[in-house]
This record gives C-alpha cells, structure tokens and sequence, in this order.
C-alpha cells in the first residue's frame, strides 16, 4: 500500500513519514507533500490509498481536498490532523468518510491505530469487491449461454413476470425494453452442409456476428440457434432509426457479406413489430411457419411476413406445446400438474377449435404418444396396460370428438396414476418383506434399525417412514414382536435354559429379557413353560 502525508509546516510532514514504523502495517511506501496541490499532483501519478492530511493550509483545507480525492477515487482513505478540536472541523470530516480526526500531536498508538482501522476498511472493501468481481466474471464467462436460453425460454412460449424481465435483461448487459420489436429468422442454406461439427457451429458462430455488427449500428441484437435449426434474432430499433425498410436492408447486407466471405447463402424472413416479450412466442411460431409453408425450398430470399397471418384458415394449437411439455410432467410424477395441463388443452381446443378434427388429432397424437412412452420407460406396453381403453385409440374414434378424446385421455392418466402408485406399494412391499426376513434369520445378531437399513441401503428415516406406511406399524415394535413370539415358541417347543433362549432371540442380558416378558405377557418365561399362567 502506498500512502500520502499532507501538510504545509514541512516538520510534521517530514517527521510522521520518516520515524513511524509504516512497514510493520504493510505500507510500502510514504509520500510528502507540503501543500494540497503538490498531494492532488502525487494523486495523479501514484496509486495512494491512505491519505493523512493537515486540515488547515493556505489556498486549500484539508476538508476541500478530501472533496477532491472523492470526485477522482471514492475509495482512497482519508485521516484528518488538526491543531483544532473544534465540532464543525469535526463535523464535516466525518461527512465526507474520515477514517478518524486526530489533534496535533498525536501519540503513535492513535496514529498508528488510525492508518491500521483505514487498512482494514480497505482490505474489508477489496475483498468484497474482488468477490463480487469473481462473481461478474463467473456471470460474463457464461453471459452467451445465459442469454441463449432466455430468448430459446421466451420463443417457446415461457411466461415471465415483468419485474423478472426486467431483473434478467439488466444482469445479463441486454440493452432491450419493452415495447415495439421485431424478430429475424435466418436459414443457413445448403451450402453450408459440409460443415460438420464444430465448424458448423463456427460458421453459425460467424454470422452471428456479422449480423450484431451490420444491424447493431441501426438496432439492438440478440440472436441464438433456436431448437429447428434458424438462427433467431430479437431486433430493436435505436431511437434515431425511422427507416421503416431498414432491416429488409440491413438483411439483404448481411446475405452479401455472408456469400463474400463465409461463401454461403441465407435466407431471412422478417416479422412485423410486435409487442416484447408477450407477443414474441406468437410471432415467432409465424415466422417459422412462413420459412415452410411460404418460402419452402426456395433460397436467397429476404421475405417479410405479411398478409400470411391473415390469410391462413387455421392457426397454431398452442396450449399442448406450451412449457412444460405434458411427457415430462408425466415423468416427474406431477400428475396435477399434468390433468391441469389437459385441461388447458381441452379448453383451448373448445374455445377456437371446436370444429376442426385436425386440431383435435394435433392434441391426440401428442397426448398418446406421451402415455405410450410412459408405459414403455415403465416396462409395459400401453394395450397392457389400458385393456378395452386401447381399442378407441386404435380404431382412432378416440379422435373424434373433443369430448371422446378428454374422456379418453383423463381416464389413461387416472390407470397411469394409479399403475404407478401401485409399483410404489409394490416396491415398498419388496423392502418390507427383506427386513422381515432379515429379521427373522438374525434376530440373534444386530437386526438395529441401522442394520436392517444397512441391509436394504437405505436411509434409517427412509426405511422407517417406508415401513409405517405399508404395515402401519414401527419397526422397532415389530423386532420386538418378533422376539417374543420367538421366545413363547422356544419355551414351549424346547428344553433350552432361559438364558439360552434370551441370547437367541437377542437379549444377551437375562435378567433384562425376563423384565420384558413378564411386562409383556404377565408371566416370566418359566411360569409361562411350566404352564403356571397363559400369555
């Protein structure tokens, strides 16, 4: 560290630099300056992070250059020395951050306790901050991929409140607010098939940023690779643009660029200005459906969707591809989730589609498919698995109706439920029967609950709360069952000592095992063998 001493009488200056022990605080270097000036001279040109400074000195106090210090670095640690301890002098120290406000002279333990504090202050500060910039780093190194999946989340169709929008665009550094955008999709042409792998994706890579650096001058950019192939951009335009043709321009540019140096060609098609973030999904499923229906294997094109939206007869089933995807509600078990999911489906389709069997099938195909890969993950096939159900799905009457395929469709999910709630019994049945037989093969040997769990590796807590489900009874409650049926049959069945028959059924103190028969059965073992009193 490295640190300044201020003050026009040049002895105090001289003095407090020459014969304090700075090193043994890790200073490394002490400066001199007889005026404020000559320090905000030294302030240039060295990196000073502890400044000691008179508060009294012609042409500037020490309370004016601590304001001068604050407008270059905020950070640099000021300590005041005055031969006035005066309360305004005081004041206004600590109103601009003084570390401490020492009279002249000061001893070595305030002094040297002074510069220590401004240490600490400054090393407590640098951490942070070297933290929070690991941090920024960590957050810039994976910026690419964070911004990626924001903008393949939103063409899906995620929904995000506005304040979450808002958090994300900030901490990414994405320069975009809501309001009017427009949306770009680009097909690499074939041409660019004998890429493969990595240079694929360096390619894609490369166009991406010739597309950020021609549209960047006239617009904000922000592309990823979406799940078909395109490369999407989220475009919006600055403030001074008013070209209303400017990106069929700016695409045509980049289409040139493209074939001159990547030696390829691209096909673009550009939407109208659409609401962001609400209306991006909507407009994106247009652009997409225009690439096929409209430009098809045509190339080298620059289209911009119009009256196409209008024009088609039939529109997108939107509520089964919305996220979360039905299959995977189906494999995670959240079956709430997942009749909600349907229902949304079913309302959507009797809302807008009430009378179109395409859309109804659109609905079926993905609702069946997603059981029948169930039932298959499961182990079973879904005729197995739905016996009379599947004749429906197969003669496709399923399909006909709206009506037919929601009481298809919940009842599929209901047997599906209910399989799967039946292989959670089973499996618990399976842990239940090893413990028993554990048990009773060991009852002489440690049959603890941690022994019994070891034994089917699982967690003691898991085991136990397994266990109470399906029996209804502790574990614990049966092992000591168990030993005294054990016992009653051995006592009765044998003409083994007491203590014999205490060690084989798991008590290897006597007098111990006596106490629990009796307190169980009203007897001890031998009354309970000589047929004195029965259990």
């Amino acid at each position: 560290m490295q640190m300044i001493i201020v003050d026009d009488e040049a002895h105090w200056v001289d003095n407090l630099s020459t014969t304090k022990p700075w090193h043994t605080l890790g200073i490394e270097q002490v400066h001199k300056a007889y005026s404020a000036h000559e320090a905000l001279q030294i302030l240039e040109s060295h990196p000073i992070d502890i400044v000691i400074s008179d508060i009294l000195m012609p042409e500037m106090t020490g309370i004016e250059l601590i304001e001068r210090i604050r407008l270059r670095d905020k950070k640099i640690k000021c300590i005041i020395l005055s031969g006035h301890s005066d309360f305004e002098f005081t004041k206004e120290a600590v109103r601009h951050q003084a570390v401490d406000y020492l009279l002249k002279p000061p001893t070595d333990n305030e002094l040297l306790g002074a510069v220590k504090a401004a240490i600490d202050q400054l090393n407590k500060e640098w951490e942070s901050i070297s933290s929070h910039e690991r941090t920024q780093f960590t957050l810039r190194e994976n910026l690419p991929l964070l911004r990626g999946q924001l903008l393949l989340d939103a063409l899906r169709g995620q929904r995000l409140p506005e304040d979450e929008w808002s958090r994300r665009l900030d901490n990414y550094g994405l320069p975009f607010r809501f309001g009017d955008c427009a949306l770009l999709l680009v097909r690499m042409e074939e041409e660019f098939g004998r890429y493969k792998n990595n240079g694929q994706q360096l390619m894609e890579y490369a166009i991406m940023n010739m597309a950020e650096e021609i549209i960047g001058e006239y617009a904000e950019v922000w592309g990823v690779k979406e799940e078909h192939g395109y490369l999407a951009f989220l475009l919006q335009l600055k403030a001074d643009c008013s070209d209303t043709t400017i990106l069929e321009k700016l695409s045509m540019q980049l289409q040139s660029k493209v074939k001159q140096f990547l030696k390829g060609s691209l096909s673009v098609v550009i939407t109208e200005r659409f609401r962001f973030p609400e209306q991006l999904p909507e407009r994106y499923r247009q652009a997409s459906a225009y690439f096929r229906q409209i430009v098809g294997d045509e190339r080298e094109f620059v289209m911009r969707v119009g009256e196409f939206e209008q024009n088609t007869k039939q529109g997108t089933l939107n509520a089964i591809h919305m996220p979360p995807a039905f299959l995977n509600l189906l494999e995670a078990g959240r079956w709430d989730a997942a009749e909600e999911k349907l229902a949304a489906v079913f309302a959507e389709l009797e809302e807008k589609w009430s009378e179109s069997w395409e859309h109804c099938m659109e609905a079926g195909f993905i609702i069946a498919s997603s059981f029948t890969h169930l039932a298959h993950r499961n182990g079973y096939t879904l005729a197995k698995l739905l016996g009379p159900d599947m004749e429906p799905l197969q003669s496709g009457e399923t399909f006909a109706s709206i009506g037919k395929l929601r009481k298809w469709s919940l009842g599929v999910l209901g047997k599906l439920k209910e399989e799967t709630s039946d292989d959670i019994k089973n499996i618990r049945a399976q842990y239940v029967k090893k413990v028993q037989s554990f048990a009773e093969k060991n009852l002489h040997l440690d049959v603890s609950l941690r022994a019994l769990a070891d034994h089917v590796n699982l967690h003691p807590t898991h085991l136990s709360k397994i266990y109470k489900i399906e029996t209804g009874e502790g574990i614990s409650d049966y092992v000591a069952s168990l030993r005294m049926e054990r016992a009653c049959r051995l006592l009765g069945t044998t003409d083994k000592k007491v203590y014999e028959i205490s060690t084989e059924v798991g008590y290897l103190d006597p007098a111990y095992f006596i106490k629990v028969f009796k307190r169980q059965f009203g007897v001890t073992p031998q009354e309970y063998r000589d047929g004195n009193a029965t259990p």
